[in-house]
């Protein structure tokens, strides 16, 4: 295999299973995170372990940023193929107690960031005259709204139709569009999230809001990095060229759409 991904929030938790696996599939891969001490030491790893990785900080809030990442993809491995929006940020919060600093924050992160990474790959696999994929972080919080996570919820329902949209004006082109739904994951972002749920309910426990979640899944466990790699893996293959504009879900059995 000789093709390149990029894959924005690869430093720690799903985003660094996504990247190490597409590595294993042969892709030549690009890491990207806003923390550069993490974002070296998940290089350094990757690369101790065999595998072709470059990496770039940055912030994906930016759109200047998506372009960075790109022209690092192409200038190390001489093109591009799969761009992975999969960076984001959770809010645990009230509905009424919501503020005007964290709606711009995490629309800015988790919404603009998607547009304009997918924007900044979709040039690249035009100017390159090939197909390319874009694959984009949305949620079950993308198909079903939850109490606390309101714009959370509302930024993940907003990637699902940026990919519906984008996946229409770009599949003249070849270039398709789907994203990935995780669902319960044992991650620093439910660390934070199960935290944020006890400060704003006195009646919870530390690990009360990961149970309540995760005890609903029907396949009987949480998720693993590894569950939503294999999604993505497949999704970036060309066994899924004819899949697009699709907000898949991947959560053991817990949100059905």
């Amino acid at each position: 295999m000789n093709k390149v991904a990029v894959v924005t929030g690869s430093g720690a938790g799903l985003g660094k299973g996504i990247a190490l696996q597409l590595a294993k599939d042969g892709f030549k891969v690009v890491l990207q995170d806003i923390n550069q001490d993490t974002l070296k030491s998940t290089e350094e790893e990757f690369k101790n372990d065999g595998y072709e990785v470059t990496s770039i900080a940055g912030d994906v809030s930016k759109r200047d940023s998506h372009t960075e990442f790109v022209k690092a993809a192409v200038d190390h491995f001489g093109q591009l193929d799969v761009y992975v929006n999969n960076a984001g940020i959770d809010i645990v919060a009230p509905f009424i107690e919501t503020t005007e600093e964290q709606m711009n924050k995490i629309f800015a992160i988790n919404v603009n960031g998607v547009m304009f990474g997918t924007q900044a790959a979709a040039r690249q696999f035009m100017d390159q005259g090939t197909k390319g994929k874009v694959l984009n972080a949305c949620s079950i919080a993308g198909h079903e709204s939850y109490e606390m996570l309101g714009a959370y919820s509302a930024t993940k329902h907003a990637v699902k139709s940026l990919t519906h949209s984008a996946s229409k004006e770009f599949a003249k082109e070849n270039i398709t569009v789907n994203a990935y739904c995780p669902g319960v994951a044992k991650t620093e972002m439910w660390d934070r999230i199960d935290a944020e749920m006890v400060r704003y309910n006195d009646d919870m426990e530390p690990g009360d809001a990961f149970e309540e979640f995760s005890s609903a899944i029907s396949l009987g466990r949480y998720q693993e990095p590894q569950d939503v790699a294999n999604l993505v893996s497949f999704l970036a293959s060309d066994q899924a060229d004819y899949i697009t504009g699709q907000a898949i879900v991947t959560d053991g059995g817990l949100v059905y759409r």
